[in-house]
């Protein structure tokens, strides 16, 4: 048993590994399977390149229309950061609707917003039709604020119910602290349509479902070149030749620069997630509620109840790859205990990061590069939805049943500042704790 403290858990992290990292989604995986590296030339309508959600999602829907798809994953499906989330399924993006609004527009803004209610309905609907296998799914999300903000969150729930029929349920300090047994929040707002779930299980009866309808799936098999060729493409793989007519690359914060052109229109970030000890009745009494919960920071915690009694808690960006796990790990105990003070004696058993790919303007990036090549990345953060609903307009876009996927064309490839970049990102979470830390103390 790990003890208690800023040493309680050494975060994993480590790119190299081909295996999937120590992590709770590991430790609960319910089944397994192998898919081998294919060698040899081989020619298929569309070659999509990562295994992640978004990948995933894409193959799935080509598939399902008896496509020729071949999905190529340098490690192991979901095997980044689809695969080691919070685990949080709700509408929206990583920015704002404010922000997208200012951006293209009312009209074009409501769209990309019921796009994003899009993805969730496609998950949500598949776990259930699917009966995926420790898939875990709990319907409800809280958003609480650490801030006297009531007036602000009615608006905010009237205002959303009535542009996209959303049933968003205000809750004031008494029925919030019916359901939290803490003096940090004020009030929330219940999402009772949002769910949590257990993502690699989804990844994996994704896979399954791809290999079923006929697709072919290929771990440890990172693409090395993707260059023209007659009538299409061709991937080059250590032990494979892929021709293609349609490439999709669908890597995230793993991405090792196959497309330049993506490489340099996003930042990987890494997010940090801990696990506490199976934790008894006593963490029944602080959190009465199944629904996930998140606070209102920017630079936010996240956390829900899993096995029963123990806190999955995640939170914290930070722009180094190998930043300092020990005080990371001490950071976010330190605002579990701060939120809940009955578990000053709570230890943490398991710790680990993930790196997650985010555009500068916050938005996924999803389109086409020229003719034949495409891309659906730089999830923010928020990919369970938007992976699925970007997979699928994907798959679309090259089956020509729709040209949905130009909704994004505003939000593409520009260039997100290299180590500059980095640097402005990380400098600017630390701002935006400063300012969490100010308000919340005003």
């Amino acid at each position: 048993m790990l003890k208690a403290g800023p040493a309680a858990a050494k975060i994993v992290h480590d790119p190299a590994m081909t295996d999937y990292i120590d992590t709770w989604y590991r430790r609960s995986l319910v089944g397994e399977t192998v898919y081998p590296p294919r060698a040899g030339r081989h020619e298929f309508e569309t070659c999509v390149i990562g295994g992640g959600l978004a990948g995933l999602s894409a193959a799935h829907d080509l598939a399902a229309c008896g496509r020729s798809v071949i999905l190529l994953e340098a490690r192991r499906i979901a095997w980044g950061a689809s695969g080691r989330n919070g685990g949080f399924l709700t509408p929206g993006y990583a920015t704002g609707l404010d922000a997208i609004e200012r951006r293209v527009g009312r009209e074009a803004a409501d769209t990309l917003y019921r796009l994003s209610m899009e993805g969730v309905d496609i998950v949500r609907d598949r776990l259930a039709q699917w009966q995926v296998p420790g898939s875990h799914l709990s319907a409800g999300v809280i958003y609480a604020t650490r801030y006297d903000s009531g007036e602000t969150l009615r608006r905010e729930a009237e205002v959303e119910n009535a542009r996209f029929g959303r049933r968003l349920q205000f809750l004031d300090r008494d029925a919030l602290g019916a359901r939290l047994n803490s003096t940090r929040y004020f009030q929330a707002l219940l999402d009772p349509e949002a769910s949590h779930f257990h993502p690699l299980n989804y990844a994996q009866a994704l896979a399954a479902r791809i290999t079923g309808q006929g697709g072919t799936i290929a771990e440890e098999s990172p693409a090395l070149k993707v260059e023209k060729h007659a009538g299409g493409h061709l991937v080059t793989t250590p032990q494979a030749r892929i021709a293609a007519r349609h490439v999709v690359f669908a890597g995230g914060g793993y991405s090792d620069g196959v497309a330049p052109a993506l490489a340099r229109a996003f930042l990987p970030i890494a997010t940090y997630v801990m696990l506490t000890e199976k934790l008894g009745a006593r963490v029944h009494e602080i959190i009465r509620t199944r629904a996930a919960i998140a606070d209102d920071r920017r630079a936010g915690d996240y956390y829900r109840l899993v096995d029963g009694d123990r806190l999955l808690w995640g939170g914290r960006i930070t722009t180094a790859r190998n930043a300092d796990a020990t005080a990371i790990t001490a950071s976010l105990r330190r605002q579990m205990v701060g939120t809940y003070p009955a578990l000053a004696d709570a230890k943490i058993e398991l710790a680990w990061s993930g790196l997650m790919s985010y555009a500068r303007h916050l938005m996924p990036q999803i389109g086409r590069l020229e003719e034949g090549l495409w891309y659906c990345t730089g999830f923010g953060g928020h990919g369970l939805n938007t992976t699925a609903v970007g997979g699928r307009l994907v798959a679309e876009a090259i089956t020509g049943s729709s040209d949905r996927y130009r909704h994004f064309a505003p939000f593409g490839l520009a260039w997100a500042g290299g180590p500059i970049g980095l640097m402005a990102a990380q400098a600017t979470y630390w701002y935006l704790q400063a300012m969490d830390w100010w308000r919340e103390r005003r």
